[in-house]
């Protein structure tokens, strides 16, 4: 027996953007979210119950990188050009205003996009990220040890994105892996050393912030979800503490024995709890 799926029925689709051929999917029902993808991301990498519990409310935006997936030209290292091309995928989709979620690299590019246009953000979804400036926490080294690898199995992605000490999260890994390899290509996945840089180049420059994103929380009017996990090896959640007193229109949820891929592990919880944020 087969059930419908909005993410499962849908077809990549092509547009021009720069010059530049960029693969997108867009389905469900209501007001947009444009998705900024992880390290290593691409279209089929998502959990598709995930963004199915999503689609029942939103629209949903895909799209791969620059040079990443289906994606043709280069990744840029300036991270502020990778969130204009999403801004720009929503103004050819004729989308004025929108939200925008990211997740891990995707959360520090989401972060860029919704500065650089807060008159078209209307709320903005950060999971399993870091904010800008300077962190205390840094990477676990299990993260690079398991992450760089050119192809990772599903031990690799129980370290990475869940918690291994948890019976409850590693079950969950295996559901979300064999959720995701249905449909997935992984030769596609960006799995070389210079592509790599070019996300490791963006994230460095998140950390430099010239355009002092960190200071501008203080006076930010959109409203911003950040849900992280309690034991992140890539981002941390402490990193955060030290901002949620100095960003009033922030909220912060933590998920106990949890790790980077939350949103995987408890795609219906996430889920839910992004619809009410988004729905009020």
């Amino acid at each position: 027996m087969t059930t419908n799926s909005f993410f499962g029925d849908s077809e990549t689709q092509f547009i021009i953007i720069d010059s530049v051929q960029i693969a997108y999917r867009k389905f469900g029902n209501g007001t947009p979210i444009l998705f900024y993808n992880r390290f290593r991301g691409i279209l089929d990498t998502w959990d598709p119950l995930f963004l199915d519990s999503l689609a029942t409310d939103h629209s949903i935006v895909l799209f791969d990188y620059p040079g990443i997936g289906d994606s043709d030209g280069e990744l840029s290292s300036d991270i502020l050009e990778v969130a204009n091309v999403g801004i720009k995928l929503m103004t050819c989709l004729t989308y004025e205003k929108f939200y925008v979620l990211g997740w891990s690299y995707g959360g520090l590019v989401a972060q860029a996009a919704m500065f650089l246009n807060e008159d078209k953000v209307l709320k903005t979804v950060l999971i399993g990220t870091n904010p800008p400036g300077n962190n205390d926490t840094s990477f676990d080294p299990a993260f690079f040890e398991r992450a760089l690898k050119p192809i990772n199995d599903l031990d690799d992605e129980t370290v990475i994105f869940f918690e291994p000490t948890s019976e409850k999260s590693r079950i969950a890994a295996k559901a979300s892996f064999d959720r995701i390899s249905r449909k997935l290509n992984s030769s596609k996945i960006p799995s070389t050393p210079d592509k790599f840089q070019k996300y490791f180049n963006g994230s460095a420059l998140m950390k430099k912030d010239e355009e002092n994103f960190r200071g501008r929380y203080e006076t930010l009017t959109i409203p911003v979800l950040v849900i992280s996990a309690d034991h992140d090896i890539s981002f941390a959640v402490e990193n955060w503490f030290p901002l949620l007193r100095k960003a009033p229109s922030m909220q912060h949820i933590i998920l106990n024995d949890a790790g980077h891929g939350l949103q995987h592990q408890e795609p219906k919880l996430m889920a839910g709890y992004i619809n009410l944020f988004l729905n009020n």
